[in-house]
């Protein structure tokens, strides 16, 4: 289903929606043009509506028969996440990844598109505009950022290890008591920025490990196959991998090499042996 060309054409899709739809709005929004969603830290911005629709037009025409399940759709209509579970292949789209970033004039935010068949990763882009970086996946043929292969790496014996966490602004009480086992000797935790660029720093070998608390397809898809791509792992507190329609066990982890991912997984179970979603 997925080659050399259809990834072309991914990445084409995705710069031409940052061309036309985001980059002319950075650090032009008006007041106006930014709202709040479930909360006040959970923004959208007519940046990430304009992208999103310009991305579900070509990605769909791509490949005849499939579906979206893009992040501003799946908010006014939650059914639609459920076309994760279903026979259609499904363009799995976070139009502009920190959104927080973007408001505030932050070139920290990115674009990701995923395609995957029936809970399969097959292809991701991740595309930084403001940051010149662009990298996409294809599964079993590695991962590449700006043309080069990315190799994840292991972290160094002995070197504390830099894990990208879930902000505590999305962070339950309980959840932060469970993220606390990681703040052990030789871990030094920090909150996260952009999901999809903490990601890319992982397949970069630039940031050890990520840990999420939650699930939504859209912040995790891309860079999940670009890790893995990598030569990086990941897994769910239980142990399993990470299922793109939900259900599972939180938090979970996507480190440099599998060892990363065990110890993460041992220190959150130390945490709060009971937690799990």
């Amino acid at each position: 289903m997925v080659d050399e060309q259809l990834v072309a054409a991914m990445e084409a899709a995705v710069r031409k929606a940052a061309a036309e739809e985001i980059m002319p709005r950075f650090r032009q929004l008006s007041a106006d043009e930014v709202r709040t969603k479930t909360h006040e830290h959970d923004l959208v911005t007519v940046a990430d509506r304009g992208a999103e629709e310009l991305l579900s037009a070509e990605l769909t025409a791509l490949l005849p028969g499939s579906v979206v399940v893009g992040e501003e759709e799946v908010h006014e209509n939650p059914a639609h996440y459920q076309r994760l579970r279903g026979e259609d292949p499904v363009w799995i789209i976070d139009p502009v990844d920190g959104t927080r970033q973007f408001v505030r004039h932050d070139p920290g935010f990115c674009t990701l598109v995923a395609l995957a068949h029936r809970g399969e990763l097959l292809a991701s882009v991740t595309y930084a505009p403001a940051l010149g970086l662009l990298a996409t996946a294809r599964r079993g043929h590695g991962a590449l950022l700006n043309g080069e292969p990315l190799h994840a790496g292991s972290p160094e014996p002995g070197k504390e290890l830099e894990v990208a966490t879930s902000h505590p602004d999305f962070t339950t009480g309980d959840q932060q008591r469970v993220m606390h086992g990681l703040r052990t000797a030789g871990v030094a935790p920090r909150p996260c920025g952009a999901a999809g660029l903490e990601y890319l720093g992982v397949a970069r070998g630039r940031v050890d490990a990520v840990t999420f608390t939650w699930e939504s397809a859209w912040d995790h898809a891309a860079g999940l196959l670009l890790v893995a791509e990598a030569g990086g792992a990941h897994a769910t507190v239980a142990g399993e991998p990470f299922r793109l329609a939900g259900g599972n066990a939180l938090p979970f982890t996507a480190a440099r090499d599998a060892a990363t991912v065990r110890r993460i997984l041992g220190l959150l179970t130390a945490g709060d042996p009971g937690t799990s979603a």
